[in-house]
């Protein structure tokens, strides 16, 4: 089994291809996430399913507690409030929300839980999105990032779900081979 390494924090964690990269998987993407100082606080390895895009996450060094985590529109992470990121993505133009009966933007996700530790592990599929070229890709031109707020998401309330400020981010980015 092929191991590929990423450096989370201090830590270097090893994710094994089978299940995070999805060794055979033509379509895959990663993201490095830091947070308002420009630390590296975890990464996310993206992999092309049959339903959306999964999303495996690892960060360390964040407040305990829930943090909503979304997919943002645009692919830029410029500190300390990561404002530059946009709004959720949203390419079927839907409202805000997990939630909500009319359903969800493309890049609403669960709420994250970070541990006493100050860490987290996050397994998810952004519905209906795609790495390959389209509306719906999470490589679209001008990019994608990854977002953890501050504090949870509501999952109702249009157009971020109260979720507060942005404490952590990450572009994603095609996997090199």
């Amino acid at each position: 089994m092929t191991m590929k390494n990423i450096l989370i924090g201090c830590s270097l964690v090893a994710l094994s291809s089978a299940s995070a990269w999805a060794e055979g998987s033509s379509q895959r993407a990663w993201a490095e996430i830091k947070d308002a100082s420009g630390k590296t606080v975890g990464a996310a390895v993206l992999t092309e399913q049959h339903d959306g895009v999964l999303i495996n996450l690892k960060v360390s060094g964040l407040k305990p507690g829930a943090h909503a985590f979304h997919v943002h529109e645009t692919g830029e992470c410029t500190g300390p409030d990561f404002k530059s990121a946009g709004g959720h993505f949203n390419p079927f133009h839907k409202h805000h929300g997990t939630k909500n009966p009319e359903g969800k933007h493309a890049g609403d996700m669960p709420n994250l839980e970070v541990q006493p530790d100050g860490s987290a592990k996050a397994s998810v599929v952004a519905e209906g999105t795609t790495l390959a070229p389209g509306a719906a890709s999470l490589l679209k031109p001008g990019g994608t990032a990854l977002i953890i707020h501050a504090s949870p998401d509501d999952n109702v309330s249009d157009p971020a779900g109260n979720a507060g400020a942005r404490v952590a981010c990450g572009v994603i980015r095609a996997k090199a081979e």
